[in-house]
Order: structure tokens, then C-alpha cells, then sequence
């Protein structure tokens, strides 16, 4: 409502439909194969209708992170005035001196199959984690690309942070209705935004804050829409370079209400000044500007770039014969997990690593392996949310997973994901067995199996990829997804 009393008080005539929107705490019960490709169906329905309907301009409305990366992606594709409005994040749950989140309630799961916390007491961290309205409070990936489309200056400024709940989230939604009908009187348009030097500034904030893994698949499929091709190798540079000095759950014990009240991606921006590329935002002023006239409200939240929480950004690009690429949040991993070789367990369903942990079948210093869970493999690349959160709750210290599937924002712990080649495509990690050892190098960036090249042309002849139930969506998206192979 306040978005089209701003156009309408700015002279425009607003028209409001709505894309789908999957909810990921139910999806993730069903296989969650659909979250992930409804991204790329946001995209679809943006073009669709301001194509099929004559739009001068339009603004996103958003503050889930599948439609948040959707919308950008139409926006840069469409490259008509556009401006992205997240919705905010929704306060951390309390509990007297107990802040709690949604990686809170995930986790309590592990320590209830692990038989090291009651039913009652699940049930009352359940019952506080997510208190109200809002993406999840923590730095989870719904809030990262909120911030992602800050950084990218597809959002007004201080927009990604301020709370769902809040006056300022108001005004934000009637500010932005304004100012999509400006900027379409200025001819100000995604591609003049959205530019090379603005997603250098997105990753290198990203780097800052400590941001989802998802980010590294969100923000090259929306550099694609504008012609931009975003590496991980980029990523990794900037990682090296750019310290972390935010530490928002799960990476910390902060939360996005603790980041607002900071000062918000302003005031990290503000601490990176020196480092920003020139870039145009939707609120008129250059990135920069935006920078050097914020400020940092409290250091012990956004901390100075000398005093970092951790040396380098807050993701970090591992490669080895299992891996042309793969994704880490290192900021969420323990000193001692930092190198870490260990036996491989290896499973094709999230469910089997659960029944595992419940029946004993994983122990300290395993590697378990999720395999067969890509883009293709599972098909729609599922988040393994549940596994990653019933290892940290079942209280393991030196167990790592391993997947060519996806983790939630709010997965902690010495994670790989995102393994490319994945398995269906013939990538190695379609290929360790039970007992192979494997070695994860965070800071050499390395991501190997001890098996002989032989060894894993034996196995590749032998693989037979496990069967999966699809619907014609999901047997068209794995072809999608095969013909970029």
C-alpha cells in the first residue's frame, strides 16, 4: 500500500500482481527440488507481465532469498527504471538472557535425535526462535541478498537492514513508490547501475559481512542478465583481500536488528570507503558518496578493517580433484576444522544422514558426503539444511559434509557446497566411496580425495546415478541444467 501511494503522489498509476513465492521451512519437508528453480521462474514472471502489459517502471517487493536473486535478475534483463524493496528482517527470538533464531530451532533437532535435549525443550526453543514478521534474523540468505541489493544500489539506502516491524520499513515502501516514478523522468535504468564496478562492491560487502554461500550462486546468475561474468575465482580474490568485520548468526552472536542499529550496509560501506568502486544507486547519490556520509554506531558490531573479527572475507573458493570449484563460509569454521582429513561417509538423500546421527553411524572426524544433490542430480539443488544443523546439534566437533547441493544461510561448521562439476554431470564426488579419504584445506583453498586417476576412471565407467521421481518441471530444468555441461 505505501509503495503505490508513493507513485500515485508522484504523478504515476500503480499495478500490482504477485510472483510465486515458495516458502523453503515447508519445501525443505518435500525434497525442496522446486526452491532453487523458482528463481529462474521469478524472472520469467517479471518479464512476462512488464513486457505483456507496457510498464514503464516497476518495483520489486520482496524478502525471500529466491525472489529477491529472481527479481534482480528481471531487472537487469528487462533494463527499464527499476527498484528493489526488501521487506526487513524479523527480530532475533529472547527468551530472558537466551537470543534464539531459526538455525536455533534446526539445531535443536540434532540434539533431540542425538538424545541431548528433551522434547520440552525443543518445543520452547521452537516456539521463541522466529518471534514475529520478517526474513529470519540472522545473516541467513534471505538478509544477504537484501544486502546484496543494497550493495548493488538496486535499493535505497539503509533499506536491507531495517526491521520488517518498523516505522523506517514504511517509509522506505511510500520512498521508493516516489522514486521509481523519478526515475523514469531521469531515464536511470539497471544497466547503469548494475555495472561491473557495482558487483565488485556487492561481493567485496558480501566479504564484510559474512554473507550466505547462496550468494555465490545468486549474484553471477544476475550478473548474466547484464552481460557480466562474475567468477568464483573473483570471489576468492576479493575474499583474500577484504576482512570480515561483521559476525551475524550463524557466523556470531549478532543479528540483523544488531547490524540496523549499527548503522546498517551504510556504515559498512562506510568502513570499505577507501576500497568502493564508483557505482550509481537508485537513491541519486554514487556508492562512495553513500560511504563517506554514514557512519559506524557501534565498532563492536561492524568492527574497524584493522581489527577484524577474521583476516579474510567471509566465503572462500576451494579446488582439488573433487572440486573445479566449491564453497565455504570459513568465518563459520572452527580453528581446528580449518584443515581436516577424515574418512568419507557417503549418502544420495539428506534423510540418510539423519537416520545415521540417530543411529550412531557418524562419528568424530567422518567426512560425510551428500552426492547427487546438484542442479541435475537432485535435480533443483536442494538446501542441506536439516543435516548441517542435526551434525552441529548432535554436538560433533570434527565432522565435515561435503555436497554438490546447496546449505541454507544459516548452515555453520566446515560446510563444502556448491561442488562443481556435480555428480550427475560425472564429477568426482559422484564417485568416493564409503572409508576414501578426504582432505579439506580451507586456507591452501583445497578440496582433494586420495584416490589415483585410474582409480576414478574405474569408478566413472561403473557409476550409475541414483534414480530420482521427477515432474516434467523438474525433467526440463535438469536439461536446462545439462546443456551448460
Amino acid at each position: 500500500m505505501e509503495v503505490k501511494r508513493g507513485i500515485k503522489e508522484a504523478g504515476g498509476v500503480p499495478f500490482e500482481w504477485g510472483v510465486p513465492g515458495i516458502c523453503d521451512g515447508i519445501a525443505m519437508h518435500v525434497s525442496m527440488r522446486h526452491s532453487l528453480p523458482s528463481r529462474d521462474h521469478i524472472a520469467d514472471n517479471v518479464e512476462l507481465m512488464v513486457i505483456s502489459h507496457s510498464l514503464d517502471a516497476w518495483v520489486g517487493v520482496t524478502n525471500c532469498d529466491k525472489i529477491t536473486p529472481g527479481m534482480l535478475m528481471a531487472a537487469g534483463r528487462l533494463d527499464i527504471p527499476a527498484i528493489i524493496l526488501t521487506g526487513g528482517p524479523m527480530k532475533a527470538g529472547r527468551e530472558g538472557d537466551k537470543v534464539y533464531d531459526l538455525s536455533s530451532g534446526f539445531e535443536a533437532v540434532g540434539a533431540l535425535k542425538a538424545g541431548r535435549m528433551s522434547v520440552e525443550e525443543a518445543n520452547r526453543i521452537e516456539r521463541h526462535a522466529c518471534p514475529g514478521p520478517g526474513a529470519c534474523s540472522g545473516m541467513f540468505t534471505a538478509n544477504s541478498m537484501a544486502c546484496m541489493a543494497e550493495a548493488l544500489g538496486m535499493s535505497l539506502s539503509g533499506c536491507a537492514t531495517a526491521l520488517a516491524v518498523s516505522d523506517k520499513k514504511r517509509e522506505q515502501a511510500y520512498l521508493s513508490g516516489k522514486r521509481i516514478v523519478e526515475l523514469l523522468s531521469e531515464g536511470l535504468t539497471p544497466s547503469r547501475i548494475m555495472t561491473t564496478e557495482a558487483f565488485h562492491n556487492a561481493v567485496m560487502v558480501d566479504m564484510a559481512i559474512g554473507g550466505s554461500t547462496n550468494v555465490a550462486l545468486h549474484l553471477p546468475a544476475i550478473s548474466r542478465e547484464l552481460g557480466i561474468d562474475l567468477t568464483m575465482d573473483m570471489f576468492d580474490e576479493i575474499s583474500k583481500t577484504t576482512p570480515n568485520i561483521c559476525h551475524i548468526s550463524p557466523s556470531g552472536p549478532h543479528h540483523m536488528e544488531d547490524l540496523d542499529r549499527a548503522g546498517g550496509i551504510p556504515a559498512v560501506l562506510n568502513r570499505l570507503a577507501d576500497r568502493l568502486k564508483t557505482a550509481r544507486t537508485v537513491d541519486g547519490r554514487d556508492i562512495v558518496e553513500i560511504a563517506r556520509s554514514s557512519t559506524v554506531k557501534d565498532n563492536s558490531v561492524i568492527r574497524e578493517l584493522k581489527d577484524p573479527f577474521f583476516a579474510e572475507g567471509g566465503l572462500a573458493i576451494l579446488k582439488g580433484n573433487v572440486a573445479v570449484d566449491s564453497v565455504i563460509k570459513q568465518i563459520a569454521v572452527s580453528d581446528e576444522m580449518m584443515v581436516h582429513k577424515g574418512p568419507a561417509k557417503v549418502f544420495h538423500t539428506e534423510e540418510g544422514v539423519l537416520d545415521a546421527i540417530e543411529s550412531g553411524g557418524i562419528e568424530e572426524g567422518d567426512v560425510v558426503v551428500i552426492s547427487f544433490m546438484g542442479p541435475a542430480g537432485a535435480p533443483g539443488m536442494p538446501e542441506m539444511l536439516s543435516p548441517t544443523a542435526a551434525i552441529i546439534g548432535a554436538g560433533f566437533k570434527r565432522v565435515a559434509l561435503v555436497t554438490d547441493g546447496r546449505f541454507s544461510g544459516a548452515t555453520r561448521g566446515p560446510c563444502v557446497g556448491h561442488v562443481d562439476p556435480e555428480a550427475y554431470a560425472g564429477g568426482v564426488i559422484g564417485l568416493i566411496q564409503d572409508g576414501d579419504l578426504i582432505e579439506i584445506d580451507i586456507p591452501g583453498r583445497g578440496l582433494n580425495v586420495e584416490l589415483s586417476d585410474n582409480e576414478l576412471e574405474t569408478r566413472r565407467m561403473e557409476m550409475v546415478p541414483p534414480h530420482r521421481e521427477l515432474t516434467p518441471f523438474l525433467r526440463s530444468y535438469r536439461d536446462h541444467v545439462l546443456r551448460r555441461y
